[in-house]
C-alpha cells in the first residue's frame, strides 16, 4: 500500500509499504479521509518524540474491507476510528477510563495511523457513521469527542454562562457543544475577527476580542458575577490568567489547551480567593464517540464550516507546512 511515512524530524516521504495484517479482534479499514492535527505537526517537527519510521494520523474515517468481521462492524461499513488503544485489563480500563490505560497507545503516534491507504484497528474502536454525515468532515468528530469529554467533566449544564478563549477548531467545537449541553450564554473570545464571525454563525451569543472587551461582555452578561465556566482552548498560561479573571467565584476553569511552557506568571492566590475548580481532560472514553456522532447527526454541531482545506492524500507534507504557516486555516482534511 501507499503511505506517507515520517522518516525523521521534518522528513515525510510517500512510500510503498506492506499492507497491515489485522490480528484477532481487528478489522482492516480502507482510509478515505484523515484530518491533520496540531499533534501531527508536533510529531513532524520532533517536539513529540516517536519511534521512526512512523505513519502519522489519528483522525481517520474509512470503510471496513476485511479482518475480524463481526456483529459490531461488517464489511462495507463506513467508520470513524477511535485512535486510543488500551489493554482492557488495567485499573483504568476496568473503570471505563480506557484513555488513561497504563499500557495504552495512540494510533499515529505510538503505532502506525491513518495517513495511508489501509489501517488495522480494533473492531471495538470502529464506530459506524450515518450516511447523512459528510465523510470529508467526519474526521472532526474525533476532535469533538475530546471537547465533549472535557465539557462533560466540567458538568456544563442548562442555564450556565460559558466563555471560550480561543476560536480555532477546538474553540469552535466548544462553542457548539456548550450550546448543545444547555448553556444559556456562550461568549466567544478571539483576536481574529473572522473567527469571531464564524463563532457567532455557529451559535455564540457574543464574540469579542480579548482583554477589556471580554471582561465587559462577561460582566454585562452575568450581573457582574463572572462566567460559570471558562474554557481555555489555545494552550497558553497567559490565557489561563484571563480565565481566572473572567470566571465567577466557585466557578470552573477548563484548561483544554496543551501547555508547553515551563515558566509563567500565574495568579495562584485567586484560585484560593475565588474557590475555583480546575477541570483538566485528556482524550476521550469510548462512550463519547456515539454521543458526538449523535450531536452531528442531529445538527447540534456543524462540522463543514470548520474544514478550510481538502487536499489529496499524497499532499501531507504541504498540509503540514500550511498548518504552521498561519493564515487563519482551520481543519485540513486529506482525502483518497
Amino acid at each position: 500500500m501507499k503511505a506517507s511515512v515520517l522518516e525523521g524530524p521534518g522528513r515525510i516521504a510517500l512510500r510503498t509499504i506492506a499492507d497491515p495484517a489485522p490480528r484477532e479482534g481487528e478489522v482492516l479499514v480502507r482510509v478515505t479521509h484523515t484530518g491533520v492535527c496540531g499533534t501531527d505537526v508536533k510529531i513532524f517537527d520532533g517536539s513529540i518524540p516517536v519511534r521512526l519510521p512512523l505513519v502519522m494520523g489519528h483522525e481517520t474515517v474509512g470503510e471496513v474491507v476485511g479482518g475480524d468481521i463481526g456483529s459490531r462492524v461488517g464489511r462495507g461499513t463506513r467508520v470513524l476510528i477511535d485512535p486510543t488503544l488500551c489493554c482492557g485489563r488495567c485499573f483504568y480500563c476496568e473503570k471505563a477510563q480506557t484513555y488513561l490505560c497504563l499500557d495504552g497507545a495512540l494510533m499515529g503516534r505510538d503505532v502506525d495511523g491513518g495517513f495511508a491507504e489501509l489501517v488495522a484497528a480494533p473492531a471495538k474502536n470502529c464506530h459506524a457513521l450515518p450516511e447523512a454525515i459528510d465523510p470529508a468532515a467526519a474526521p472532526l468528530i474525533q476532535v469533538l469527542t475530546t471537547v465533549h469529554h472535557a465539557q462533560t467533566l466540567a458538568r456544563i449544564g442548562t442555564g450556565e454562562t460559558v466563555v471560550i478563549l480561543g476560536l480555532g477548531v477546538t474553540g469552535q467545537l466548544h462553542v457548539q457543544s456548550a450550546k448543545a449541553l444547555g448553556a444559556i450564554r456562550v461568549i466567544a473570545v478571539s483576536r481574529n475577527a473572522a473567527k469571531r464571525r464564524l463563532a457567532e454563525a455557529l451559535g455564540a451569543d457574543v464574540a469579542v476580542d480579548h482583554g477589556a472587551d471580554a471582561r465587559r461582555a462577561v460582566l454585562d452578561a452575568t450581573r457582574g458575577l463572572g462566567a460559570d465556566v471558562v474554557i481555555e482552548a489555545v494552550g497558553r498560561v497567559s490565557l489561563l490568567e484571563e480565565a481566572i479573571d473572567l470566571v465567577r467565584p466557585a466557578g470552573r476553569i477548563v484548561p483544554y489547551g496543551i501547555y508547553a511552557e515551563r515558566e509563567a506568571r500565574f495568579p495562584f492566590y485567586q484560585l484560593y480567593f475565588k474557590e475555583l475548580a480546575i477541570v483538566a481532560s485528556r482524550a476521550a472514553p469510548a462512550r463519547d464517540f456515539p454521543a458526538s456522532i449523535a450531536l452531528v447527526r442531529e445538527g447540534a454541531v456543524r462540522l463543514d464550516p470548520l474544514v478550510s482545506d481538502r487536499m489529496p492524500f499524497t499532499d501531507l507534507a504541504r498540509a503540514l507546512a500550511n498548518m504552521t504557516g498561519g493564515g487563519g486555516r482551520l481543519k485540513i482534511i486529506l482525502e483518497h
